[in-house]
């Protein structure tokens, strides 16, 4: 069980890179300093692209899985 909760939900089902990242990152600007947002994606190439942009953006990204083809990620906002 995680120890966060998520404020947020962003549903990419559908869509194709980059739009899921320009949504995250949109969503993001949103969010409060400490708060989770949970993006869901159709993606396959949704969990390397959430890495790195996870890694160049420096917010903390929580979880990466996939589920039934079904991308769900977790992200923390940490500045």
């Amino acid at each position: 069980m995680a120890d966060y909760t998520v404020d947020q939900t962003l549903d990419c089902s559908g869509l194709l890179c980059p739009m899921p990242v320009v949504k995250t990152n949109k969503a993001m600007k949103e969010l409060e300093v400490g708060q989770v947002l949970e993006m869901i994606a159709t993606d396959p190439g949704s969990i390397p692209d959430m890495e790195a942009w996870a890694r160049q953006t420096g917010h903390e990204l929580l979880l990466a899985q996939e589920e039934e083809g079904k991308y769900r990620f977790h992200i923390k906002k940490t500045h």
